[in-house]
This record gives structure tokens, C-alpha cells and sequence, in this order.
């Protein structure tokens, strides 16, 4: 098993900044693709940004690419998500994921989940 807990959401204004943290326990952190999803109220769930099992690679939805960076501290088992150049259209619960090794945005194949947190970002 895996525990996952996210911190640092909050209120912030358009344009502004967040970093959310994610903090892992339970099994070898370093095995573990780290991921961010997102979900607005009455929508689906959806993709954010992954970083892979070895921090090697990261990818992010277009709806946040050159915005959002998704990092890792292994030493830590924590994974970040640092959010800039915020919207409005950002404002949704936030939820950290984890997968042995290989990553999928097929949340039915994601075992592992935080219990999310909320950002909201005002006009």
C-alpha cells in the first residue's frame, strides 16, 4: 500500500502562484511514477503532469504546459506540483496518484490515490 497525502491549495488570485505538495508513504518511493490530476466541480477527472518513476522524464496537459512544473525529492518521497501564471480555469480539487513503475492516464489502472485538495483561483 500506499499512503499519499497533498498540502499547499488554497485561495489565490489570477495570476498568481501555488506549489502543492504530495507526500508518500508506505513502499520504495523511487518505485513509484508520481502524477497530478485534476477535477472541477461537475466535470471528469483529468490529466495534469507525471514524472516518471526515476524523475527522468515529465509530461503535463497542454491546459498547463509552460505553467505547471512537476518535480520530485526522492530523499523526501514527496512530489511538488509548483503552479504559476494561474486561471481561473485551474480552479479544481487537485489529486496526487501513484503507479508502480509505468504510467497511464487511465485512472481505473492508477491504484494508488491522495484525497485531494482544492485550489481556487479568482478573477
Amino acid at each position: 500500500q500506499v499512503q499519499l497525502a497533498e498540502s499547499g491549495g488554497g485561495l489565490v488570485q489570477a495570476g498568481g502562484s501555488l506549489r502543492l505538495s504530495c507526500a508518500a508513504s508506505g513502499r520504495t518511493f523511487s518505485d513509484y511514477a508520481m502524477g497530478w490530476f485534476r477535477q472541477a466541480p461537475g466535470k471528469e477527472r483529468n490529466f495534469v503532469a507525471v514524472i516518471t518513476w526515476s524523475g527522468a522524464n515529465t509530461y503535463y496537459a497542454d491546459s498547463v504546459k509552460g505553467r505547471f512544473t512537476i518535480s520530485r525529492d526522492n530523499a523526501k518521497n514527496t512530489v511538488y506540483l509548483q503552479m504559476n501564471s494561474l486561471k481561473p480555469e485551474d480552479t479544481a480539487v487537485y489529486y496526487c496518484a501513484a503507479r508502480y513503475r509505468l504510467w497511464t492516464t487511465n485512472l481505473n489502472d492508477i491504484p494508488y490515490w491522495g484525497q485531494g485538495i482544492q485550489v481556487t483561483v479568482s478573477s
